[in-house]
């Protein structure tokens, strides 16, 4: 699986900007499951990129999430390792 910057760097701006609007947990649509499959390299390549979030729709399908670490690369929520030095 490509890194995760690298994925994301290859949508468009419309398409990122449609990944924020879902928010972190937001159920992903059809054209942004094509958009990060076509990112990640083809068709299907992008799973992994989001997972099934444990719902299902009306129709019986899964509703796709952003992997929790891909959310958080994202919306920047991931948390970053700070480390403070003492004087001496």
């Amino acid at each position: 699986m490509a890194d995760i910057a690298v994925v994301l760097g290859r949508l468009t701006p419309p398409e990122l900007d449609g990944l924020r609007s879902l928010g972190p947990h937001g159920h992903l649509t059809r054209p942004l499951i094509e958009a990060l499959d076509r990112a990640a390299g083809g068709p299907g390549a992008g799973r992994g990129y989001y997972v099934p979030n444990g719902n299902v729709s009306a129709t019986g399908g899964p509703h796709l999430v952003l992997r929790s670490d891909v959310a958080g690369w994202l919306f920047d929520s991931v948390p970053q390792m700070t480390q403070v030095q003492g004087d001496g």
